[in-house]
């Protein structure tokens, strides 16, 4: 398997098989682990990095579960590359930065991902599709137990597993889900949402996790620290809140449709038209339209395209992989060309 490869296959998170995945785009599961007798990376000089690198590598070949994923140093990539993994959720844009010593683990189902070297010495990742987060986390226990077999990672008695930054000491679990929430936008009750999971000890992040926007009307939902909390109570909690935004996000929907069907109509074609017309058009623009006409497709007002194109499109029209697709270096302007043409094509 080469990156390369990747550019035709589907990445999971954009199937839109899973449970509720008309408003649930994808559930993660990640650990935060570090190897026992190694200082954390904010401590560690090159030649320590090089030892752990090696380690993980090392790793990656005895564990049942990682045989025959592809190991890619950091290093060894070009930059469109590495941000073409950023793209797929399959690393973090942290990961792009100081790339020396850092690998990406990944399987050909683009379902687990371990980072080696971000913030802690191993991120290990499990990606489903739509609602799924118990399933995810039941992957990601069998992963970690198998490699505890052959690693010993920093823990405590007191504390549980100890990490970088002390918001993931403990279990070194964060759980995530990415929601698409266009009726509660629309509405102006996003607002709510947020302050809902800010007591509840959740965050809201945007589309490409910590620090990027929610644009798209696409929020990722996670917990803000692992301590004094066993996993399975940790997600037990995250999955009542999400069953609850998405009972209002549905509500909110049928509710647009009752009181407010023709602007809601209006707003979806409007958007269909603009980028089945368009000849140059951004990247943020091309997210905003597609989730409009996604929320337009789950309605049944758009019949033409399916959910899926419509997720492959998020992935498709951002700056990396338009790159890839036409195999050379594109600037700004030639992008929003590319793009347009694409999205007409995959449209029609």
């Amino acid at each position: 398997m080469h990156i390369d490869d990747l550019l035709r296959k589907e990445s999971e998170w954009l199937k839109g098989t899973g449970p509720k995945s008309n408003i649930v785009i994808s559930s993660r599961v990640r650990l935060a682990r570090n190897f026992d007798g190694f200082p954390f990376l904010n401590q560690a000089n090159p030649d320590v990095k090089l030892k752990i690198l090696k380690m993980a590598e090392s790793l990656m070949g005895k564990s049942k579960f990682l045989k025959g994923t592809l190991f890619i140093k950091m290093n060894d990539i070009s930059e469109v590359d590495r941000q073409f993994l950023v793209e797929r959720h399959l690393m973090s844009l942290e990961h792009m930065q100081d790339i020396e010593s850092k690998a990406l683990v990944i399987d050909d189902k683009e379902i687990i991902s371990i980072m080696v070297n971000e913030e802690d010495h191993l991120r290990i990742q499990i990606l489903q599709s739509g609602f799924n987060i118990m399933e995810a986390w039941r992957m990601i226990d069998e992963i970690d137990n198998d490699l505890s077999q052959y690693a010993n990672f920093a823990f405590s008695n007191k504390w549980g597993y100890l990490t970088a930054c002390p918001t993931n000491t403990g279990t070194g679990l964060r759980g995530s889900v990415m929601l698409h929430l266009p009726a509660l936008v629309i509405t102006n009750q996003i607002g709510r949402v947020y302050q809902a999971i800010s007591k509840l000890g959740l965050t809201m992040r945007g589309l490409y996790g910590e620090g990027t926007d929610a644009s798209g009307n696409f929020f990722q939902i996670s917990n803000q620290v692992s301590l004094g909390q066993s996993e399975t109570d940790l997600l037990d909690n995250i999955e009542k809140l999400i069953n609850k935004i998405i009972m209002r996000e549905s509500s909110t929907r049928n509710m647009l449709m009752t009181k407010n069907k023709e602007e809601v109509v209006d707003r979806i074609w409007r958007a269909y038209g603009t980028l089945n017309t368009a000849r140059i058009i951004n990247s943020k623009e091309t997210i905003t339209l597609l989730s409009i006409i996604r929320l337009g497709v789950d309605l049944g007002i758009i019949k033409k395209v399916d959910m899926r194109t419509i997720n492959e499109l998020f992935v498709l029209t951002q700056p990396a992989h338009l790159q890839k697709l036409e195999n050379k270096i594109l600037t700004p302007d030639e992008r929003d060309v590319k793009r347009a043409e694409l999205v007409r094509s995959k449209l029609t």
